[in-house]
């Protein structure tokens, strides 16, 4: 049973990730992302990695995609239609993703994985404790940098789609 959810899950995962990549309207690719961002987080869930999934679904899928969605409301109209790339463009990123497929693979290959049969299991306690300490091993301070390069991003948003609206006036007064 386990396995063709697997599969049902890594087919709607590629099939969005396609769709998102080849859709014209900007909406609708980050609603295709969004998908792919949610079947990443099923797979953690059939992994039995529910901290993992729990926060895939709150970062990723909760709070990038309302950042990108937001983001598009600010700058571009809704059913804005994306430009689509020429020709070449379209050969480079298919003989890079290439490479950068053969080279995951070869490393699949070549690696001798170890399976650990004896784990012990980290609870959510510990996880929580270690990311906000400030000792060794601690993560407050990445946590805080990201705060702040999220606050920059949201920033260059706002800056970025009023300079766009302020354009847009002076072209319609002119």
């Amino acid at each position: 049973m386990e396995q063709i959810i697997f599969y049902i899950l890594a087919v709607v995962i590629i099939g969005m990730a396609f769709a998102s990549v080849t859709s014209k309207k900007m909406l609708r690719s980050v609603i295709y992302l969004l998908f792919v961002l949610m079947g990443i987080a099923g797979l953690y869930f059939l992994l039995d990695y529910n901290f993992l999934a729990a926060v895939q679904l709150t970062v990723y899928a909760g709070g990038v995609i309302v950042l990108v969605i937001f983001s598009v409301f600010l700058i571009h109209h809704l059913e804005m239609e994306l430009e689509m790339a020429n020709l070449r463009k379209k050969i480079i990123a298919a003989l890079i993703s290439i490479g950068g497929i053969a080279t995951f693979l070869w490393v699949i290959w070549n690696h001798h994985f170890n399976v650990v049969e004896n784990y012990n299991a980290i609870e959510v306690r510990d996880i929580g404790l270690k990311l906000l300490s400030t000792g060794d091993g601690g993560f407050i301070l990445p946590f805080e940098v990201i705060s702040i390069l999220l606050l920059a991003a949201m920033i260059g948003a706002i800056i970025v789609a009023k300079s766009n609206k302020l354009t847009d006036k002076n072209e319609a007064q002119s």
